[in-house]
């Protein structure tokens, strides 16, 4: 401990010298971190991480005086605990819940890092994010040879733990991961080589397993099985008359309140006038609502919807019905008990109906997945699938984080599967048995929307992997 708290100053000069690697750092980590959030740090140093994520309310514990003391000096709208984080009673000490927690390449320093783990869980809430950062194990000799040629700053003995490691001893602890990054093959400027590499060909399949810095983004491992939530349906619907009653009339009760709203989008069939003609009709054993559409496309009646339901839960049901209504209950029950915090539909496990899906469409929808299971490091087979479930509190948060992404997505799928990768929401898939449509046609068009997918998936690539 003396020997850090002696060196701040050389500290300083090393983190100048090193100033690409560091920004890098801090850029990624308050992409992963949005302002105004909780945020604990476990062995915060100067307090320049913590601070440079502006939050709300920021606690900092480190066991050096002196740091802390220059840390309180800089920053003097966080606060600061001294203690060692390993130990019970310090983290004890600390009132929570944070919305994250941070460990910031001071878990290799640990003694014990699973029972470490296990004593912030009475700081998360369910929501809660544990986010660690560290060196990459295929790195250890490079960073050896660095403070040996006097590019780098002596490090005290730390374990350079593989990240398979780490995911059991998380698991150990209660946590499950729920992503994980690779960042920065080049941490020098190298005349602008090195941030254009880090940015556009670090985070490639592949090339990113050798990359020098990794995160990993967890929760708290928590189920509920008596948890009961109400649920609004929302059902976009254009030229689909003939659907209406069908939804409803199929519409299985499942929640602990339960609405349906229908957002008609000016169709020329008659549909709006339809939607009032059953609510009429079904006003005695439904609670339905009927909007219309304002703009234009899916994704902004998904939107309107959203804006008006009152359930703790949000759903989509496509107005076709080729995901059965039926099918409902076991995705809400996924939310309720706190297996996931976002549910996607997935058509591409069960077989299907005969013409259900076009065989080209088939293909587009199998490439795009491993695209977009890539842009948001979860397994998705089926982006397209109108199927999605999410907390409302979610959802809010989504919304009002928005402007990151902007108002991007004319189907509204990937609004809301980009805004939960964001968000660092568990996202879950959920097969359903995939039904051909008995009423209308399809709106999608297979040639001016996949060219939209491929402009989506670069999209996607600028600003959620090319930070």
């Amino acid at each position: 401990m003396e020997e850090i708290e002696a060196s701040l100053d050389e500290q300083e000069r090393w983190r100048k010298f090193n100033a690409a690697y560091h920004e890098d750092d801090l850029k990624f980590m308050r992409f992963l971190i949005s302002p105004g959030k909780q945020v604990l740090e476990l062995g915060c140093g100067t307090g320049d991480l913590l601070a440079a994520l502006e939050p709300a309310y920021g606690v900092g514990i480190d066991f050096g005086a002196k740091t802390l003391g220059r840390a309180k000096e800089r920053h003097p709208g966080l606060d600061f605990v001294l203690g060692d984080v390993e130990d019970p009673a310090t983290l004890a000490a600390i009132e929570g819940p944070f919305d994250y927690i941070v460990i910031a390449d001071t878990i290799g320093m640990f003694e014990d890092i699973d029972g470490t783990l296990a004593l912030v869980h009475h700081l998360c809430a369910p929501s809660t994010r544990i986010i660690i950062s560290y060196y990459s194990h295929l790195w250890e000799p490079v960073l050896k040879l660095a403070e040996a040629l006097g590019l780098r700053r002596k490090q005290p003995k730390i374990n350079y733990i593989a990240t398979t490691d780490f995911l059991n001893l998380m698991d150990l602890a209660d946590f499950e991961v729920i992503s994980g990054e690779q960042r920065q093959l080049l941490p020098q400027r190298w005349l602008g080589l090195g941030p254009f590499i880090n940015r556009f060909i670090a985070p490639l399949p592949g090339i990113r397993k050798l990359c020098l810095r990794t995160y990993l983004v967890g929760r708290p491992v928590r189920q509920f099985p008596d948890r009961k939530f109400s649920v609004s349906i929302v059902i976009p619907c254009r030229n689909e008359r003939g659907n209406i009653e069908s939804a409803i009339r199929r519409m299985p009760k499942f929640a602990a309140g339960q609405e349906i709203l229908f957002v008609e989008g000016n169709s020329s069939d008659g549909t709006f006038e339809e939607c009032e003609r059953v609510r009429g009709a079904y006003q005695d054993q439904w609670d339905i609502k009927v909007l219309k559409q304002d703009g234009k496309g899916k994704g902004d009646a998904v939107r309107r919807g959203f804006a008006a339901a009152t359930g703790d839960v949000l759903m989509i049901l496509d107005a076709d019905l080729t995901m059965p209504p039926e099918a409902l209950p076991k995705y809400h029950g996924v939310i309720e008990s706190g297996k996931a915090e976002f549910v996607n539909g997935t058509r591409l496990v069960y077989p299907m109906e005969n013409e259900a899906m076009r065989p080209l469409n088939f293909i587009a929808n199998r490439c795009f997945a491993y695209l977009f299971s890539y842009l948001v490091n979860t397994r998705l087979t089926d982006t397209l699938c109108g199927t999605k479930v999410l907390l409302r509190k979610d959802y809010e948060v989504l919304a009002r984080e928005r402007g990151y992404f902007g108002n991007f997505d004319p189907f509204g799928d990937f609004d809301l599967i980009f805004g939960a990768a964001k968000q660092n929401l568990k996202i879950i898939e959920t097969p359903i048995h995939y039904k051909a449509r008995t009423f209308g046609e399809t709106q999608i068009s297979r040639f001016r929307d996949g060219w939209l997918l491929l402009k989506m998936v670069w999209f996607a690539y600028r600003k959620l992997k090319a930070i």
